[in-house]
């Protein structure tokens, strides 16, 4: 699913990452840790083709065994919308949108008709316990339904990858247990594969696997 080999990060003469190898297999949850500075948003950016790997050093990223090197902006642009899900620790719904518009964007840049968008996104909303949240915007939700609309939007495109960075951070103990439990659900169910950055333990120790990172290195997993 995914292989990434010496992967080097540079913000100018500030290295944060060291020269990462990661092998993730299709339908696992790896969790990734760390203190905070380790390098972990940063490799969850590259991984998930939101930024590129620096070139001083030669590296792989090769993803559903596609090189992504090889992909100029558009074809990479492409390449994510159909195929990578994103989580974040703060939502980043449009505030002027509906939940049900909300979850059918991803869908409208892909090219999908309104019709088929809306449907999907309904199902998944009905999915996630939102049903009757559809025309609601996001101010009128709680945090933890504003991050179950989120999610239906990292899924709209049925990709086989979800990127999660901090998805529970910003949620009460209970939400952050709901989320958490729906991840694994939509792993068993849907067969996608999650990489999940967080801070929490709980989570982190629920993964198929743990990496822990350290100055810009995977230093254990468990």
């Amino acid at each position: 699913m995914i292989q990434a080999k010496n992967i080097h990060k540079y913000y100018g003469d500030l290295q944060v990452l060291k020269g990462v190898d990661i092998h993730i297999q299709k339908g696992e949850v790896i969790s990734i840790v760390g203190a905070s500075g380790a390098g972990k948003t940063t490799l969850l950016q590259i991984l998930g083709t939101l930024d590129r790997a620096s070139k001083k050093e030669k590296h792989e990223l090769n993803i559903n065994n596609i090189d992504i090197s090889t992909l100029n902006d558009k074809a990479l642009a492409k390449f994510r919308n159909e195929h990578i899900g994103f989580i974040f620790q703060f939502h980043q719904l449009l505030p002027e949108f509906t939940a049900l518009e909300n979850v059918c964007l991803p869908a409208f840049i892909k090219g999908t008709k309104k019709a088929n968008a809306e449907k999907r996104a309904k199902e998944l909303l009905d999915f996630l316990g939102l049903s009757h949240r559809y025309n609601h915007k996001p101010n009128e939700l709680s945090g933890g339904e504003q991050q179950r609309v989120a999610v239906a939007r990292a899924l709209i495109n049925n990709p086989d990858l979800i990127f999660a960075d901090e998805p529970s951070g910003n949620l009460d103990s209970e939400s952050a247990e709901n989320l958490h439990s729906l991840f694994f659900k939509l792993r068993d169910e849907f067969g996608q594969t999650f990489v999940i950055v967080t801070h929490n333990e709980d989570l982190a120790n629920l993964a198929d696997r743990k990496l822990v990172m350290v100055d810009g290195k995977i230093v254990d997993s468990f």
